[in-house]
């Protein structure tokens, strides 16, 4: 691949369609004779419903059903469990029985004529409940650790232990140590798009227009749920507003779609609100960490100790990389990590942006920030002396590894050599002023995809993959890497995705897309361009009539004998000759003998500046910068849009976003917008992002690592720090409020 298409900072394909409204998202595909769906969610956080009185409900206008666990049918729930779904544990049944687990549990479902309608009966219908105390709070001293089942599995992706050396050792006899803990809120996802379903029964044959990062994921759920094949389930999603996780799994509202439609015999939409987001379709979870640090007084680390414990629920599982890099990160001996869970009385957690790595390198970062001012050592300089050679936890060479020159490049842009080393020591008029840098690092993933590529009579190319896009740009990437292959304008290429019935792909989600479904594109379109050679070479009237496919060469789209000079035959003209369009569909995985040889991981630096008012306690970044070492760039800038939007997800972690539970029964206090907190346009600074030139063969045969966890992973932490260095307070639980700043 040449560089002509791929790398360039093309605008995006789908952008007409997103800005004129043409962009139809799930709940937009209304179908004729349409009933309204809303759900009832139960107000206690733990316990059984006791009585639903129904009857008076079903006589309100425009009612057509309350379907509860007394008149639910009994559903198959037959044995699915993707990736994306906790390996222990069984996710909810919903409407099969009288038991209530969390707080907002579905307890029934209205379904009527009109959505006022529906809304109107949901609120008037009355539930009653013997209620139990739920335990909601990991801190709670009723909330015993459990050790991960998945986790304990010898060679877990996630281990529950790990170590090398003797880290408590190393850290008794420590020249300078740190120990601390680190508490981070439970957030929730709030995209600007909520859940929504559309169903429709077609005989036995079911169709979702639903938001979803993982069609075929949700195609096989649904059709597990129900026990009909999967083939007898389509489900379609060509845009999403937004997800950052909260739609990998496939939640308990689509399934009561899917069943309302059929109790009632017509298509039936469900769309969450804003409150029910809070309850059913997952959070990042609460994590609680101590990270311990030893050095010599010339700063090489000698010991690392680092122990998380984060919240599940009672019925699931859910566990996430939040120790991992640690054993990665820096240079150390002596290492030790452990992961714990305790089972709440809430909904399943699950992944959000940047998921464990966020968490656990904001622990660890701040504690190497304290750790360089224990030393008196510049907080880089720490990074730079504890640089490893190799992966010491696995023992292996990375495939690349750019930290050093990712810190060079921000360090340099960013002005950080300005800084003033002295906690309270740099004001802006009465404002004090502080500067903090962190390390990120995400997994370079790659899963098996498929894709299928058709090329057409008029010049143009088809290709379809059941990927999604919830807005990094995967239509305008997917576009350039066929463009590129096939040596077509990218107006003559057309992506497509989000239909279950395209070529399966992996989720949409870990920053693996670009190296998944792109490599399986190009694979597609060189096994399409294989196919067309092929039929060229067998017939008389091509110009390479006879050759081998050794003797042929692809040039700028055109077909013609190796070394020739004459321009080739073109697409058209293949396609014309063959008398049919010419289609082929390829799958395309990593490189087993690349991942037990190497270490592949994405790494970053993030530097930023806040202002604190001493006098208020209010907290503003200012500015802030992010270097990255992702591999290759497809498109500079759709990936500038994705660390920002990255980057603004950090303010957000740092700052502004917590999900209170009430303690008493599990409600989520401020399940809205007008308390739960995001970053809006007066809180998004001057923010810049770089990626650094990194060459990476190992990774896929694109060269890309990944890069929307990334871009949010070290943001808080750089926000921590540098709040500690404009106030001297070192804040150790997210997000950073008023209060703990106004005693500096």
């Amino acid at each position: 691949m040449t560089g002509t298409v791929v790398g360039q900072p093309l605008p995006r394909v789908d952008g007409r369609a997103k800005v004129t409204g043409s962009a139809r998202y799930a709940a937009d595909f209304n179908q004729d004779g349409q009933l309204y769906a809303v759900i009832v969610s139960a107000t206690v956080g733990l316990g059984r419903v006791t009585g639903i009185d129904a009857a008076p409900v079903e006589k309100m206008p425009g009612v057509v059903d309350v379907i509860t666990h007394k008149n639910a049918p009994r559903l198959a729930y037959g044995a699915h469990r993707g990736y994306i779904d906790p390996a222990i544990g069984e996710r909810l049944h919903v409407l099969q029985d009288d038991r209530v687990r969390f707080y907002g549990q579905p307890v029934a479902v209205v379904v009527a004529e009109t959505l006022d309608e529906a809304e109107r009966a949901a609120t008037a219908l009355q539930v009653t409940y013997d209620r139990e105390q739920p335990v909601v709070d990991p801190a709670d001293a009723n909330a015993e650790a459990i050790i991960p089942e998945a986790a304990a599995e010898p060679d877990a992706r996630i281990p529950a232990d790990s170590a090398r050396g003797d880290a408590d050792t190393a850290l008794a006899s420590a020249q300078v140590k740190v120990d601390e803990t680190y508490d981070i809120a439970r957030e929730n996802h709030n995209p600007m798009e909520p859940h929504a379903t559309v169903a429709a029964w077609n005989g036995d044959r079911l169709t979702l227009w639903s938001k979803s990062q993982f069609v075929v994921n949700e195609q096989a759920e649904i059709a597990a749920v129900f026990g009909i094949p999967a083939e007898q389930v389509q489900v379609i999603c060509p845009f999403i507003g937004g997800a950052f996780g909260t739609s990998l799994r496939t939640w308990p509202h689509v399934t009561l779609a899917a069943l309302a439609a059929r109790q009632v015999g017509r298509p039936v939409k469900l769309v969450l609100t804003r409150k029910q987001m809070f309850f059913t379709t997952g959070h990042r979870p609460r994590t609680l960490q101590r990270v311990a640090l030893g050095a010599t007084r010339d700063g090489k680390l000698t010991g690392v100790v680092h122990e998380g414990v984060a919240e599940t629920s009672r019925y699931e599982q859910f566990i996430e990389a939040l120790i991992n890099a640690t054993g990665y990160m820096y240079s150390c001996p002596n290492v030790r990590t452990r992961y714990r869970l305790k089972p709440l009385d809430t909904g399943t957690p699950t992944y959000m942006r940047g998921p464990g790595e966020a968490s656990g390198i904001l622990a660890l970062e701040c504690a190497m920030d304290e750790l360089s001012y224990a030393l008196g050592i510049d907080p880089i300089d720490l990074r730079r002396r504890n640089e490893p050679a190799i992966d010491e936890a696995e023992g292996k060479p990375f495939s690349s590894r750019s930290l050093m020159q990712c810190y060079d490049l921000a360090a340099e842009r960013f002005g950080w050599s300005n800084r003033d080393p002295r906690p309270r020591s740099m004001r802006d008029g009465r404002l004090l002023i502080g500067m903090g840098a962190a390390s990120a690092t995400y997994p370079a993933y790659h899963a098996q995809s498929s894709a299928r590529v058709r090329l057409n009579p008029d010049g143009t190319a088809e290709v379809e993959v059941a990927a999604s896009d919830m807005g990094p740009g995967t239509y305008t990437s997917m576009t350039q890497v066929a463009a590129e292959t096939l040596g077509l304008p990218v107006e003559q290429v057309r992506f497509q995705l989000g239909r279950s019935d395209y070529p399966p792909a992996p989720s949409h989600g870990g920053s693996w897309t670009m190296a998944s479904v792109g490599t399986a594109v190009r694979a597609a379109c060189i096994a399409a361009q294989q196919e067309a050679a092929k039929l060229a070479i067998a017939d008389q009237r091509s110009p390479v009539f006879g050759a081998t496919l050794d003797g042929v060469e692809w040039a700028e789209g055109r077909l013609r004998r190796r070394g020739d000079t004459a321009p080739g035959q073109a697409y058209g003209d293949l396609v014309a000759g063959a008398g049919r369009s010419i289609e082929a569909e390829a799958s395309a995985s990593r490189d087993p003998e690349a991942a037990r040889r190497f270490s592949m991981h994405a790494f970053g630096a993030v530097m930023v500046e806040v202002a604190i008012d001493p006098d208020v306690g209010t907290i503003r970044v200012r500015r802030a910068l992010g270097a990255y070492g992702i591999g290759r760039v497809i498109n500079p800038h759709l990936a500038r849009s994705q660390c920002i939007g990255g980057m603004v997800g950090g303010i957000g972690m740092a700052l502004m976003e917590r999900t209170t539970l009430d303690r008493r029964d599990g409600r989520p206090v401020n399940a809205h917008m007008a308390d739960y907190l995001v970053p809006v346009n007066l809180d998004i600074p001057h923010l810049e992002a770089y990626c650094v030139d990194e060459v990476d063969q190992h990774v896929n045969p694109l060269g890309v690592k990944g890069l929307g966890e990334i871009a949010l992973v070290g943001m808080a932490p750089a926000i921590a720090n540098a709040v500690f260095h404009a106030t001297g307070r070192r804040v150790r639980a997210l997000p950073i409020r008023i209060e703990d700043v106004l005693s500096a």
